[in-house]
């Protein structure tokens, strides 16, 4: 009885996992020189600040595959959160955060190093 719910757990947990070699994951540089690494987390991909006043602070959480993710995108700097998504052209990122999905800000983000 207890193998056939270790199995079940274990595809259950490869079935909800995000993928290491989507190609969000990796480092990102931002226009103001800072960088952000996009990791799996569970079933999604979380963005985490890695220079600056903000280092260390997970700025989002995103889900998808291929080139194109959704979710959720946090200002740092006001700790507010905004529907975001999340665009892959080939070395770019381009992040788009919006209010009731109507007002949009952009930002495209510069690869550093290979593709993840």
């Amino acid at each position: 009885m207890l193998k056939p719910l270790v199995l079940a757990a274990a595809l259950a947990a490869a079935c909800g996992s995000a993928r290491a070699d989507e190609p969000i994951v990796g480092t990102w540089r931002l226009s103001n020189g800072e960088t952000v690494d996009y990791a799996p987390c569970g079933a999604k991909f979380c963005s985490t600040v890695n220079t600056g006043a903000y280092k260390g602070k997970t700025v989002g959480t995103v889900e998808g595959s291929g080139r194109a993710y959704v979710g959720t995108v946090v200002d740092p700097s006001s700790d507010k959160s905004y529907e975001g998504r999340v665009e892959i052209q080939g070395d770019r990122l381009v992040l788009t955060g919006c209010v009731a999905k109507v007002f949009c800000r952009s930002q495209t983000w510069t690869r550093v190093g290979e593709a993840g």
